[in-house]
């Protein structure tokens, strides 16, 4: 009746800060890489790039192996 669907995102690594935290999390689909930052009432996220301002991609063929 239902399919399981896969998780579109994915916790990559995450870190606490003090009160808050620290993600990186990757789309599956795209495989694009996102920075995710939560503490007490404030949160964002943002589009993680590389030294040259290239958006940071993982491959997803390995992502879907995990």
């Amino acid at each position: 009746m239902f399919e399981k669907k896969e998780k579109r995102f994915v916790v990559k690594e995450s870190q606490g800060l003090g009160m808050g935290a620290v993600q990186v999390i990757v789309d599956t689909v795209t495989g694009v890489n996102y920075l995710n930052t939560v503490g007490g009432s404030s949160q964002g996220l943002t589009i993680m790039r590389d030294a040259n301002d290239k958006i940071i991609v993982d491959d997803v063929s390995k992502l879907q192996e995990k």
